[in-house]
């Protein structure tokens, strides 16, 4: 296929997500209309939507410094970015990438922008130091974050907040849990060593890969033997610490990856509950792979009549709605949807969820409080309010876990039930 094919899909996911619509989504409807396209053509096409998303800012100040005046006319700009995204950061010919794009946008308004955009890429080839160094002057294209989300993360983490922002424009890392039922860790390290895999572990049960790869050339992977499942996801299941014969709930539980974990970790009486019914057939895919089982409900955790027959739990895990502001390496696209608004909007879907699933909680039980998120408003300010409202509630262990090269941001906060 054409690199200016590539170019326009591209230029696609970034109007996709412009107009707020997500990432990952959007790439997936491509690649189901486009069947033609080999493998190293999804792999360039992923490569640069991803990479767009994840320097945004950045293009968005190469464009200022060489716009007077930028037309207002979106798929140009678009375009412009995947074109620059490319001279920048990829190791496609810079030529065919002028020439192609130039090609493109040549087709746009007749005409009448063929010439800017020529002028454009080529002085950026010429320019390119100087041009991309002026973006590490201001912090929001130097970190690719808008200026309230440095903010928050200056007044939530002021000692980290220089590394947890330099930490968003990593590559994310590959990361497999073992599945201690069916292989022991030193038995699988030796099984990739054998494909020629390189790989490290991380824990007895997580192993990180050199490189990532598709999960179908994973050995082993389709028979349950591993899972993909970032490291501090991991902390969901070893936290809540399930035990035989519990009566466990998983609220939130799409696409599966903790509630896999928990029957992995013993032989419970799960149950899994999801809003979503595509979400809720991932779980049962994923559990079905992993060889276990568990009572699956398709209703809004908070409403307690659609779902809830009255037994008590020994263990709930509440991975409740967040900014999913910790996970930016996996997710580039979310710096650009989320707003400042947002971490307040979800904190207040978070307090009717986990006041329903206190009350499904036994006494003496506990609920894991779960996030992917950063910002307090969400974690240790939500926990607090949480305890002030709930006097029966005893915080047992809380963690914030930053992002870095190993794993994503998340928090846990471990509430025992006590008896009144």
């Amino acid at each position: 296929m054409s690199l200016s094919h590539i170019q326009t899909l591209s230029a696609q996911t970034v109007l996709a997500v412009a107009q707020g619509r997500n990432l990952a989504d959007e790439l997936a409807l491509l690649l189901a209309e486009h069947p033609e396209l080999s493998p190293q053509d999804k792999g360039m096409l992923q490569d640069i939507a991803y990479g767009v998303q994840r320097y945004g800012f950045a293009l968005d100040a190469l464009l200022a410094q060489m716009l007077a005046k930028p037309p207002q006319n979106a798929q140009l700009i678009a375009l412009l970015k995947v074109a620059l995204y490319q001279l920048w950061h990829t190791r496609n010919a810079p030529h065919a990438v002028v020439n192609e794009a130039v090609r493109h946008i040549g087709s746009i308004a007749r005409g009448r922008y063929r010439a800017l955009a020529n002028a454009l890429l080529r002085r950026f080839q010429r320019e390119m130091p100087e041009l991309t160094a002026a973006c590490q002057r201001r912090d929001s294209s130097r970190y690719n974050l808008p200026a309230w989300w440095l903010d928050v993360l200056r007044r939530d983490h002021p000692q980290q907040w220089r590394n947890i922002a330099a930490d968003c424009m990593r590559h994310p890392p590959l990361t497999l849990r073992v599945n201690l039922r069916r292989y022991r860790m030193e038995d699988y390290l030796s099984e990739l060593a054998q494909h020629g895999i390189a790989a490290e572990a991380l824990d007895d049960t997580a192993v990180m890969l050199a490189q990532a790869m598709p999960v179908q050339q994973i050995p082993h992977f389709m028979q349950g033997a591993v899972s993909v499942q970032d490291w501090g996801a991991q902390r969901a299941a070893v936290l809540l610490n399930p035990q035989a014969g519990e009566k466990v709930l998983d609220a939130c539980a799409a696409p599966g990856g903790k509630s896999g974990h928990i029957l992995e970790r013993a032989d419970c009486d799960l149950t899994a509950l999801d809003i979503d019914p595509k979400r809720l057939q991932r779980v049962a895919d994923n559990l079905a792979r992993l060889g276990v089982s568990a009572r699956l409900h398709c209703a809004p955790a908070q409403q307690l009549a659609q779902w809830h027959d009255g037994t008590l739990f020994d263990a709930v895990l509440a991975d409740v709605p967040c900014t999913a502001s910790g996970t930016l390496k996996r997710n580039p696209d979310i710096r650009h949807l989320r707003r400042r608004q947002d971490a307040a909007r979800t904190a207040a879907q978070q307090i009717p969820l986990l006041d329903a699933l206190w009350r499904t909680v036994r006494p003496q039980g506990r609920m894991l409080l779960a996030t992917c998120s950063l910002f307090r408003e969400e974690n240790q300010d939500q926990c607090r309010q949480f305890l002030a409202c709930h006097p029966d509630a005893v915080l047992h262990h809380e963690e914030q876990l930053l992002p870095d090269a190993r794993q994503d941001g998340f928090y846990y906060a471990l509430l025992y039930k006590s008896v009144v």
